[in-house]
């Protein structure tokens, strides 16, 4: 649903999967320095919004997916992830329970394929599953919104409001593009499904372990896998930040080879130019690969900032250098 803040005076609609939103409004980099200081706000109404209601919703959730959610406190802000049964991950949610539901956003386009699995897997439970998508938008950062639920992000937090209320948002805080969110994101390495990952992702491999994944809990689809990596084994690729040259004029696009020594070791995720750091990105590589090297990323010089070590799983210590994500 294309984004009415499109028509506003110096909107640039962003490439997909964002075409619905804004890129910027004119000034990317004075953008993100608004955003950063809470009086800019980014409209990510692109973005699916689900509920599932009913009082077994909780119980029923737990069993599906990867976090801990059968007591899940109301207005507890978490992050779940759908895997297949093989272990990749196949959704990703930023999720809250209200007391009455459980909230959730996902990536565009994706909330669709959601429901209907969600709805296939309801048998006699005493839950409801709706796509909310068409009345509700998501938006990043700016001031306290009275009502609306919120979840903490990199750039401000995050919050789901009545898609009506969207038109009215610049009379509140200065409107800033997708660009402005995602060098954010890119800088606190956080990953996105379907930009950063691909069909094979499992949960290590993009660090989601920390966040997604509660290593305790019983059983639920893909657990497995997830388990088998965690106690015997290694992931075969790692997330991996990369400060890019700023002496080229252009930036990797997504899906780019990364290449060390003439050799593709894997793939350029997302990418942005970030108004302190420079161009920077986010690319899967293959987990044996040096991690002083210096690699191609699209034909772009590029060093490497660890994200998720190579060492992570069989037991191994998992420290992921991220910056925090912000509360209201």
């Amino acid at each position: 649903m294309k984004s009415p803040l499109l028509e506003l005076s110096g909107a640039v609609a962003a490439d997909r999967p964002d075409e619905e939103v804004a890129a910027h409004y004119g000034e990317p980099a004075q953008e993100q320095r608004a955003l950063e200081a809470g009086t800019a706000f980014v409209d990510r109404s692109n973005r699916g919004v689900v509920r599932v209601s009913g009082p077994d919703r909780l119980r029923w959730l737990h069993s599906l997916f990867s976090q801990h959610l059968e007591k899940l406190p109301p207005n507890e802000p978490t992050q779940a992830l759908l895997l297949s049964p093989n272990g990749h991950v196949e959704h990703h949610l930023h999720l809250v329970d209200d007391g009455a539901a459980v909230w959730a956003h996902v990536e565009p386009g994706t909330a669709p394929g959601l429901v209907e699995f969600l709805d296939r897997m309801r048998f006699m439970l005493r839950v409801e599953v709706a796509d909310l998508s068409d009345e509700y938008a998501v938006v990043t950062g700016g001031p306290e919104i009275p009502g609306a639920l919120e979840f903490p992000d990199v750039a401000g937090p995050s919050r789901i409001i009545e898609r009506s209320a969207l038109a009215g948002m610049p009379e509140r805080a200065r409107p800033a593009g997708i660009w402005a969110y995602e060098a954010f994101r890119i800088a606190a390495h956080r990953p996105r499904l379907g930009l950063d990952t691909d069909h094979r992702t499992i949960p290590h491999e993009a660090g989601w372990i920390e966040d997604a994944v509660h290593l305790d809990k019983g059983c639920y689809r893909g657990q497995e896998t997830v388990a088998r990596v965690h106690n015997l084994g290694r992931p075969p690729r790692r997330l991996v930040m990369l400060h890019l040259d700023g002496s080229v004029d252009r930036l990797p696009a997504h899906g780019d080879p990364v290449e060390l020594n003439g050799r593709v070791i894997g793939f350029v995720g997302s990418a942005a130019r970030h108004y302190e750091l420079g161009p920077i990105a986010l690319a899967m590589v293959k987990r044996t690969a040096p991690v002083d090297a210096e690699l191609l990323a699209g034909g772009v010089a590029a060093a490497q900032e660890i994200v998720v070590s190579p060492d992570t799983g069989a037991n191994a210590e998992i420290k992921l250098r991220r910056q925090p994500t912000r509360r209201a």
